[in-house]
């Protein structure tokens, strides 16, 4: 029997609340979750910027220069000897004591009638009279000579500062007139100091020959031998009282404000210097660095030692002090300085830390901070004095160069400024 057709059909249940919607939502916390993860591991796989030490190109003055150890020494000294055989008296000058030429008595010599000549030795006697006599004649044109050229390097000096301070004169050129002035200066002095010596020869072979002469009544007198020139005792080589041979040395002496800089390099840096290059002396005891020129680099070189045991072939550099005494009072002989050689400098170079360079197959390369990023650039250098180099191509001013990079840095590769 059928159900009458009103009859109403029972209807399907309807969830209501929040047990469907939390259902699904635990159904996708696994993704979720699964998604960070996934995420988390590749940020801490995503390559760091490499931290490095970052270097400016700039345009800045740049000197080339070789630094070594040199010493100071007095430029002309003369060693006073005993010119004949006899009892020295006790020398009673110490080191330092201040000397005049002609004047101040070095040392006495009793002879004890020892320096009479015989008709041979007074012949001799004479002829050394005669050629002191013409050696100094021949100092003194000299000293005239070396006066008028001194005079003359002055003038050209004044016309080079003048042409110089108005742009007409190159740099090189006015530099070469500085180095031609101070050496006639210095080729003045020498004259001088040839003059005096040769004068105190004059005298002394003449003293010789009037003591030494048959009967001369100054032979029973004690001989005095004075002082050749005007400057200072150096060193005293016989201070007590004794016998002394003819030649034997007694005293040296010379003009102590007078130095010149005798500076020890090895072979190689020699052959780069010329005279008349720019020489700063520095850690001598002064506040402030002294200035010198090359006057010449010695032919000859020399083997020796190093602390490391390695032989080494060097030669001497002998400079001239230009700063005047009074900047240097208490500056003696065979004092230690260190001395920078100019080889070469410019006002406006471009240069770089030299530590940003390196060769790659041949040719000079350096890494620029572009972007954030490593970009490999090759380079065209030129001089550099082992902290800055000059480069000539491949790089401009204001560029930011990687300094010192590792194996790690490539190209492309993402860094950062090491702070």
């Amino acid at each position: 029997m059928n159900p009458p057709a009103d009859t109403p059909r029972p209807k399907k249940p309807i969830f209501r609340g929040t047990d469907a919607p939390a259902a699904h939502r635990r159904r996708r916390w696994p993704y979720i979750a699964g998604g960070l993860l996934v995420a988390l591991i590749a940020l801490g796989l995503w390559p760091k910027p490499l931290p490095v030490e970052v270097g400016l190109v700039q345009v800045a003055p740049l000197q080339v220069t070789v630094n070594d150890e040199g010493q100071t020494r007095v430029k002309n000294r003369y060693v006073v000897s005993s010119p004949v055989a006899g009892h020295l008296r006790r020398v009673e000058l110490k080191a330092g004591a201040p000397v005049k030429a002609g004047e101040t008595p070095l040392a006495y010599l009793e002879t004890g009638g020892a320096d009479l000549l015989d008709a041979r030795t007074f012949a001799q006697a004479q002829a050394r009279v005669s050629a002191a006599g013409a050696a100094r004649k021949q100092a003194s044109a000299l000293e005239i000579r070396a006066k008028a050229s001194a005079e003359l390097a002055r003038r050209d000096l004044e016309r080079a500062k003048h042409l110089f301070a108005n742009g007409g004169m190159a740099r090189a050129d006015f530099d070469q007139a500085v180095m031609r002035d101070t050496a006639a200066q210095e080729e003045s002095r020498a004259a001088v100091f040839g003059l005096q010596v040769a004068s105190y020869e004059e005298e002394q072979a003449k003293a010789l020959l009037l003591r030494g002469s048959p009967g001369a009544g100054g032979a029973a007198e004690p001989l005095c031998i004075n002082s050749p020139v005007t400057g200072k005792v150096l060193r005293v080589f016989q201070e007590s009282e004794r016998q002394v041979p003819p030649g034997m040395p007694l005293l040296e002496v010379g003009d102590a404000t007078d130095l010149e800089v005798r500076i020890e390099v090895l072979s190689r840096d020699g052959v780069a210097i010329r005279p008349g290059a720019t020489v700063w002396l520095e850690q001598w005891g002064g506040p402030e660095p002294l200035e010198a020129r090359v006057r010449l680099v010695e032919p000859s070189a020399f083997t020796k030692i190093s602390a490391l045991g390695v032989e080494e072939q060097r030669v001497f550099v002998v400079a001239d002090l230009i700063d005047p005494a009074a900047k240097r009072p208490t500056l003696g002989d065979a004092y230690r300085v260190e001395a920078r050689i100019v080889l070469w400098e410019g006002e406006r170079v471009l240069q770089v830390p030299a530590g940003a360079l390196f060769q790659r197959e041949s040719q000079w390369s350096t890494y620029v901070v572009d972007g954030g990023r490593a970009r490999l650039r090759n380079v065209t250098i030129g001089h550099s004095n082992g902290m800055r180099t000059e480069i000539v191509g491949g790089l401009r001013e204001g560029d930011r160069v990687i300094v010192y990079p590792g194996d790690r840095v490539e190209d492309g590769v993402r860094v950062k400024q090491h702070l």
